[in-house]
């Protein structure tokens, strides 16, 4: 009687870690991540196609396409945001995709924000403009979000190892330069290269 008691036990402790394992495995192949090595040292993002679909296989494809190889974060600003995925060193602007759909408010009702360490869509005033440029935000940027007013900008993901990293690149003095008025790093930060990791 014990040993079927233990044995029913051990089946329904092996089911259910067969099933933990099964769920792990599909909430890890969901949530793809990139990392990037740059010049200032390397981070890590996790990417949500379940909260903003269409956005990150917008960038996965320009991961998989090799766009931001060569690239430098072209916007630093210290309290607000490091943007970058667009200009190369000369401070050309990569040719680029038709623009991606706006899925701001999409992903905030599934719970992402422009807070520290989400990764969002750049665009211009059009929302529905957002190609391959994309910033990080360094502080809670709650008036980037959606709202009645505002359509917002899409996060789509969050930086999940090296932010520190981040917060170099966002300390680094800036000026001007290129086309650029203000705001672009005095030393260029160059993101050698973009690779799906995960």
């Amino acid at each position: 009687m014990n040993f079927m008691k233990i044995g029913a036990l051990a089946r329904t402790v092996i089911a259910g870690a067969a099933i933990y394992s099964i769920a792990s495995l599909a909430l890890a192949e969901g949530s793809p991540q990139v990392k990037f090595a740059t010049s200032a040292g390397d981070f890590v993002v996790e990417v949500y196609p379940d909260k903003a679909p269409k956005t990150v296989e917008n960038f996965l494809q320009y991961v998989k396409d090799k766009h931001y190889d060569g690239t430098i974060f072209h916007r630093v600003i210290p309290n607000f945001m490091v943007q970058g995925g667009g200009f190369n060193t000369t401070y050309a602007q990569k040719p680029t995709r038709a623009p991606v759909v706006h899925e701001g408010l999409q992903a905030m009702e599934k719970g992402l924000r422009n807070v520290p360490g989400t990764l969002a869509m750049a665009r211009t005033s059009d929302p529905q403009s957002a190609t391959a440029q994309f910033f990080i935000n360094v502080k809670d940027n709650g008036f980037l979000d959606p709202n009645v007013q505002s359509p917002g900008y899409t996060v789509f993901g969050k930086v999940v190892s090296g932010m520190d990293v981040v917060d170099k690149i966002r300390l680094t003095p800036t000026g001007a330069g290129g086309p650029f008025g203000s705001d672009v790093p005095k030393t260029p930060i160059l993101i050698n290269s973009a690779t799906l990791v995960k």
